[in-house]
């Protein structure tokens, strides 16, 4: 039996919403933590270390948004033990958007006094994050990715936060590659249905 794990968002937690839905509508679906109870030194690394520990056979991997860079960095990484990845408004490009969002000033001030603070949307309160999490992010904004793992990104085409042209680079001219826009916003909450109906039959369509 293939595994299938889902991976959620930056400032999330396997309670999301989106993270639960799935969980309602795919039995055993594995979905860490990736807070790790310490948020404020999160890092990409230390996702992929925590996800790279359960990939014990190969498996799926569902993401959202960071969490879907992280599956296509672990399919990258993994390429024989990542069976095939789902990438809901992944979030390639990070560290130049949010160089844009935050400005030179303020990312010179969070390397200063090393934390700033982060609104964590599952714990509904700010919490300071380590300017490690966008030094280490850096690390992974230009990566060339060379797999062939079959993906499937589903991207809303109103997100202010990640710019769906990302995922439009990222699937051109890769056959293995199955890219569907919606008409929906970042979080793409307006279309849960829509986004398991179209996961399970990616994942799951041709299998007895």
């Amino acid at each position: 039996m293939t595994h299938t794990i889902y991976l959620h968002g930056f400032a999330s937690s396997p309670q999301s919403r989106k993270a639960q839905y799935f969980a309602e509508q795919i039995p055993g679906l594995i979905i860490p933590d990736l807070n790790q109870n310490d948020f404020a030194h999160l890092t990409i690394s230390r996702q992929i270390d925590q996800v790279e520990a359960l990939l014990k056979e190969p498996s799926y991997i569902i993401g959202s948004s960071l969490g879907g860079l992280t599956a296509a960095l672990l399919a990258e990484k993994l390429p024989d033990f990542v069976k095939k990845i789902v990438l809901m408004a992944p979030a390639f490009e990070f560290t130049k958007n949010w160089r844009k969002r935050l400005g030179e000033e303020a990312l010179h001030q969070w390397q200063k006094t090393s934390y700033t603070p982060q609104f964590h949307y599952s714990y509904q309160t700010e919490i300071p994050l380590h300017y490690d999490f966008f030094r280490d992010a850096e690390t992974y904004c230009d990566k060339s990715f060379t797999n062939q793992v079959p993906t499937l990104i589903l991207h809303g085409i109103h997100d202010e936060t990640v710019p769906i042209s990302v995922s439009e680079t990222y699937a051109r001219d890769k056959a293995w590659v199955k890219f569907i826009s919606l008409d929906s916003d970042h979080g793409l909450g307006d279309r849960l249905p829509t986004l398991c109906q179209e996961t399970q039959t990616f994942l799951f369509g041709g299998e007895e």
